[in-house]
């Protein structure tokens, strides 16, 4: 089976986005995924989907998280995608 993508959506000056960035760096420690980052203000049809959602998280291209993101639920959830 292929590894899982997970994308974080983001955004410059956003806090809970560092916060969510520094528990995905934990948890690539714990388990294998392909990472990407997207800035939603790069992207027009990013910003109109995600701007009030910020930092939305995205496993295998479905919206798993949006503004806080746990390490544990991120952890199962990944576990069954």
């Amino acid at each position: 089976m292929p590894r899982p993508k997970v994308t974080l959506y983001t955004r410059a000056g956003c806090h809970l986005c560092e916060d969510a960035k520094r528990t995905l760096a934990e948890a690539r420690r714990r388990a294998e995924f392909d990472y990407e980052e997207r800035d939603i203000d790069a992207d027009a049809e990013l910003r109109r989907l995600y701007n009030d959602q910020v930092p939305v998280i995205a496993i295998d291209g479905r919206k798993a998280f949006k503004y806080r993101l746990d390490m544990s639920e991120f952890l199962k959830r990944l576990e069954r995608r």
